[in-house]
């Protein structure tokens, strides 16, 4: 949506927010992310409903942060200067959105790597007035399978979930309760992803040999992962659901649909069984790089990138004996709206069924900057 549409919507959003009282439903109100990843930035803005929550905006552009990061370990300028540019329009929409009841901005595999992260940081609250926060691969992994969660078949109680990043792609091996909850058995992070990957074999199209490498690198990292976990018998029986979120994984299902342009409604919970996902690839491989590029579901930006997933991909899904691929469009940025909207109901809630006000951290920051309650 463009800012001439944010504000025309201004006061209707005003009008939407206020149709229910604090005290009523103290769960109300927008909750606000920010993913800042090696490869994009990505806002999202929603509000609760009774089972999950509803999107009323986003933002998202191509920065590539980490351009360049495996020459020196450093943030280059240039990409410096073009996310903080992108960071200054999530900042508007923001402000169009207030009063935010929580927000949480993350920063992923090129900041943990980079040795000016901390002046990236500074940068970017001295510029844009938002707090970063540096993440961990852990802390990425379970963010992106909380915002899986939706996704989850009920009737399996285990999900293998891979997120191909920028910079990393965090594989993680989740457990479903009998009470419903969640919980992360183990999860391994392969210290490259799109960005990183299509840097190290730099060209319009990665050759044979580089693409194999690639396979057999992640293959021997996911051996011990499978060690560790026994996966393969289990996935062999259909008691692992394989779930992926990335750029990638989605482009893979917007080609198999032969959208014209990419749709999310068509995309986010489809199911490519193996074979298909093969097929999948071998189409984006012989496009070769005009073809992708001509793509309207790929396009130029994501020409390099997307053969570069597809690398990723390969390698689980022959390691593994993948009958099945749930597509994911949601992952970190959903995850942490869930965390926060969980968490803001039960600091209102108390034990004898009413609510209450908690001031937590954080929400200060809400307060001072975008009219939080």
């Amino acid at each position: 949506m463009s800012l001439k549409r944010w504000q025309e919507n201004k006061t209707q959003v005003k009008k939407t927010q206020n149709t229910v009282a604090d005290n009523q439903n103290p769960n109300s109100g927008y909750y606000a992310a920010i993913d800042l990843g090696t490869n994009s930035c990505r806002l999202v803005i929603a509000e609760p409903t009774p089972s999950s929550f509803h999107v009323v905006e986003t933002f998202s552009k191509i920065t590539r942060l980490g351009e360049g990061i495996i020459q020196d370990n450093m943030l280059a300028k240039p990409a410096i200067r073009r996310t903080i540019a992108a960071l200054k329009i999530c900042r508007g929409v923001l402000e169009e959105y207030s009063p935010i009841v929580r927000m949480r901005f993350v920063a992923t595999a090129a900041c943990r790597r980079a040795l000016n992260c901390a002046e990236f940081e500074k940068s970017v609250e001295k510029e844009t007035g938002l707090p970063m926060e540096v993440i961990s691969s852990k802390e990425e992994a379970r963010l992106a399978v909380v915002g899986c969660m939706p996704l989850l078949n009920r009737m399996i109680k285990r999900a293998l979930v891979f997120d191909i990043g920028g910079g990393s792609t965090e594989i993680s091996l989740a457990r479903i309760t009998e009470t419903g909850k969640t919980f992360i058995e183990g999860f391994v992070s392969l210290p490259y992803g799109v960005v990183t990957v299509s840097e190290a074999f730099p060209g319009k199209e990665m050759t044979n040999l580089a693409y194999n490498t690639i396979v057999e690198r992640t293959q021997k990292i996911l051996q011990e992962f499978e060690d560790k976990y026994q996966i393969t018998e289990a996935i062999r029986n259909q008691e692992i659901q394989v779930i992926g979120t990335s750029g990638t994984v989605t482009v893979l299902g917007a080609v198999h649909l032969n959208l014209p342009r990419y749709n999310r409604a068509a995309v986010d919970g489809l199911a490519l069984s193996g074979s298909e996902v093969s097929q999948v690839i071998g189409r984006i491989k012989k496009m070769g790089y005009e073809g992708r590029c001509r793509h309207s579901c790929i396009g130029k930006q994501k020409a390099d990138l997307t053969i570069a997933g597809c690398t990723i991909i390969e390698a689980l899904t022959t390691f593994w004996p993948v009958s099945e691929i749930t597509i994911a469009d949601r992952g970190i940025r959903e995850g942490m709206l869930l965390d926060m909207m969980h968490h803001q109901k039960n600091n209102y809630f108390r034990r004898d069924g009413r609510y209450r006000k908690m001031r937590r951290k954080g929400r200060g920051y809400a307060n001072r900057k975008f009219g939080g309650n």
